[in-house]
């Protein structure tokens, strides 16, 4: 099922910042737990399942707010081509 643009929307309201806590880094509702955090549990092969069995008051939709979040980072990325040119000084 795919995603509107007002889900997402709804979806990252979840997310927060607070300069208090982490240096005002990305935060699921105002709590001390980083989308960073939920996003390596993710990549280190966690299941929503088990990170919601850890934070009892983590909710999938706030698991899913942080793949949006990232979702969205990563779309805004541009990555351009490094070019080198080499140069035929100091070759034989």
């Amino acid at each position: 099922m795919a995603m509107t643009r007002i889900d997402e929307e709804q979806l990252l309201r979840r997310i927060t910042t607070d300069p208090a806590i982490f240096g005002g880094k990305p935060i699921i509702r105002g709590r001390r737990l980083a989308v960073e955090h939920v996003l390596a549990m993710l990549a280190l092969g966690d299941t929503p399942e088990t990170i919601l069995q850890g934070y009892p008051w983590l909710e999938m939709d706030d698991i899913r707010a942080c793949l949006v979040y990232a979702r969205r980072l990563v779309g805004r990325e541009r990555v351009e081509p490094l070019t080198v040119e080499s140069s035929s000084e100091g070759t034989p």
